[in-house]
């Protein structure tokens, strides 16, 4: 498997996770979701908006966060995400079992507290 497409498979797999843990915090749009993400990541993640925002419409049909549009003056009207109950129980679900998968990669692979 080559570095790109393992690169490409993390990222499909934490992508929602991501998404979700932005938009704990308050609403954001989706540029800003997406600009979060590569500051928070140190820049090791980041996401192109062609595959961030199918992440997005895929989140709210399934009713883990919810969206309107907001126009305010000289700008683009944006459509700004924030979390649903549902999607808060999710996100603490998520990182629960990312927390737990981590520690077992950390401990198989020798990694330690890397």
């Amino acid at each position: 498997m080559s570095e790109t497409s393992v690169d490409a498979a993390l990222k499909k797999g934490t992508a929602e996770l991501l998404v979700l843990a932005q938009l704990e915090g308050r609403p954001r749009h989706g540029y800003e979701i997406g600009q979060q993400i590569a500051t928070r990541g140190a820049g090791g993640v980041s996401f192109q908006p062609a595959s961030l925002y199918p992440v997005l419409y895929r989140l709210e049909r399934r009713g883990l966060i919810s969206g309107r549009w907001v126009e305010k003056a000289n700008q683009r009207r944006r459509r700004y995400y924030r979390l649903t109950a549902e999607g808060r129980r999710v996100l603490a679900e998520q990182r629960k079992s990312w927390s737990t998968f981590i520690q077992a990669v950390q401990q198989a692979a020798g990694l330690g507290h890397a």
